[in-house]
């Protein structure tokens, strides 16, 4: 319903644009000039974007309250991050290990999430510092929308750069899976902001300050999404050196000094600590968590890779999701469907980063080109803007999975910047002033569409497709399980029983923090008589048993 809405204000849009584009040009400039005015404040307006995402999200808390995890990436991430606030890099593999068992974590040679580091980070600074890691959450969205002003500053004049990080706020800053979840693409987008926004910065002011920041984003894209941030970062090191090798002065001894001395700097540093993790958590500074991962239970990533025999699994869900239906589901479907598979992939990124508000511009920018020598006919920045997406784009081209917006993170910045220039483009003409105002005016109507929506309850249901403003799933159960133990005096074990068919993708139960031992609520996975060790183990505790299956869920004392 909501993507039929935002369909029919972009026909609206459209229309006007080309009805009666002279309408309210005079308010319209008048406002353009202040806005003009203050976004000419460059480091106020960065300032003043992240404070807006970071105050709007604050507002929306009554209607949008602190998620509650439920997919299995979030539930690692968690782990990842409580181990930081634990002030450790892993932790010791447990006795009863094989009953807390889950998905994406290893318990050899530690008991350690299988991802990288970079977005835990943040989790684990909102643990310690103001009490939950949603609120490491909260902080790297309002930097992500501020990054993304700064990084379209580089690009194009202050107001326009200023109207692209609004609208990110909008978009991703408030009702997106990204600012609502464990699991999102916010520091990766911010990693990417700070790569792609210092490009420009170091060809015109050769500043060491602006090389350092370039190796910052791209230290965040290693901590977080090393694989796609490959591909994003691969042709901006091209584009940069194709133009150093072109340059008359100043001399490459001031290039490399200012340049490629910090930037290479900033990212050796970022690498070695990135190595020390390994080192901590594998015990090799050349082998990753994910490698570990993908040892122990064969996960494939490329369609040409295979499935390889494992050690038999301990729980029959993990064997389903590893063995029996979703590993091999994948991999058939990207031998048998590769065109269906890249479709369900561009769909998915066109639904959150675009939608039909932000695809109306290209369309018309693509129809009112010339037809002939179109390429040659680009600006030199979107052509590379354009080139840059398309290198990056590989990277999720090629694996087997469907995919989920935060893979594209990285590029998040590039779509925008390049969406920008398009509507910049078409300014030149009365429709297209209107329609890129309209643009502006109807993604504002539509984050109003959806605060309502949500006080009302009628917004977008969750769904694995996502449009910018589709809720996150939630295990609201498992939180009120939890929420209700964590209020009984004592220490408490909880045995997860599940049917045979059971949804664990989306109702997973079985996680646990850190601390294992000291936790004051404990998952495990039901073994049938295999039982008996744990409950020994933890005769101290009492001893629960839930079976998510049921409606409505019921805790009960596990019968011995």
């Amino acid at each position: 319903m909501f993507l039929a809405i935002e369909l029919c204000l972009t026909a609206i849009c459209l229309a006007f644009a080309y009805t009666r584009p002279p309408l309210g040009d005079k308010a319209f400039s008048s406002i353009e000039q202040r806005f003009s005015r203050f976004a000419n404040r460059r480091v106020l307006a960065v300032v003043t974007v992240g404070l807006a995402a970071l105050g709007i999200r604050l507002a929306l808390l009554p209607i949008l309250p602190i998620p509650a995890p439920a997919i299995h990436d979030e539930y690692s991430h968690l782990l990842l991050a409580d181990t930081l606030a634990h002030g450790r890099l892993a932790n010791p593999t447990h006795p009863m290990w094989i009953h807390f068992e889950t998905f994406h974590v290893n318990w050899h040679p530690t008991y350690a999430s299988m991802y990288y580091p970079g977005h835990a980070l943040f989790l684990a600074f909102g643990q310690v510092v103001m009490g939950h890691p949603f609120w490491g959450v909260w902080l790297s969205s309002g930097l992500m929308c501020a990054a993304i002003c700064w990084a379209l500053q580089g690009w194009m004049p202050p107001a326009w750069a200023l109207a692209g990080g609004l609208l990110a706020v909008i978009r991703l800053g408030t009702f997106s899976y990204w600012a609502d979840s464990y699991w999102g693409g916010t520091v990766a987008a911010l990693g990417g902001a700070l790569v792609l926004g210092a490009t420009p910065r170091v060809k015109q002011s050769r500043r060491i300050r602006d090389s350092v920041v370039m190796g910052t984003g791209m230290v965040l894209l290693a901590l977080t999404r090393p694989y796609e941030g490959i591909f994003f970062c691969l042709p901006i090191v091209v584009y940069l050196v194709v133009w150093a090798l072109r340059q008359q002065t100043p001399p490459m001894r001031i290039l490399l000094a200012r340049i490629a001395l910090p930037t290479s700097l900033t990212v050796a540093i970022g690498l070695a600590w990135l190595a020390y993790y390994f080192w901590r958590v594998t015990g090799s500074p050349f082998t990753s968590p994910y490698q570990i991962n993908i040892r122990t239970y064969g996960l494939v990533y490329f369609p040409w890779q295979h499935l390889k025999p494992v050690a038999p699994f301990h729980h029959l869900v993990m064997q389903s999701f590893y063995r029996d239906i979703d590993m091999p589901r994948f991999i058939s479907f990207a031998h048998q469907h590769p065109f269906e598979l890249q479709g369900y992939k561009a769909l998915v990124v066109w639904l959150f980063f675009f939608g039909p508000l932000l695809t109306a511009p290209w369309l018309v920018w693509i129809f009112t080109r010339t037809r002939w020598k179109f390429w040659k006919a680009i600006k030199p920045d979107l052509r590379f803007l354009l080139s840059l997406c398309a290198c990056a784009y590989i990277s999720i081209v090629l694996t087997i999975y469907a995919g989920q917006p935060h893979y594209a993170a990285p590029l998040t910045v590039a779509f925008y910047a390049a969406t920008l220039l398009v509507i910049r483009d078409l300014w030149v003409t009365a429709s297209g002033r209107w329609l890129a105002r309209s643009v502006f005016i109807a993604a504002t109507v539509l984050f109003a569409t959806a605060v309502v929506a949500s006080i009302f309850q009628a917004g977008p249901s969750p769904s694995w497709v996502r449009i910018w403003c589709s809720p996150p799933l939630q295990n609201l159960e498992r939180a009120h399980v939890l929420d209700q133990l964590e209020h009984t005096p004592g220490k408490h074990l909880v045995i997860a029983r599940y049917r045979t068919v059971h949804d664990y993708a989306y109702d997973e139960w079985v996680s646990n923090g850190a601390d294992i031992e000291g936790s004051k609520v404990i998952w495990a996975r039901d073994m049938g008589n295999q039982n008996a060790e744990l409950l020994e183990y933890f005769r101290e505790r009492k001893i629960w048993l839930v079976e998510p299956d049921d409606r409505p869920v019921k805790l009960a004392p596990y019968s011995r």
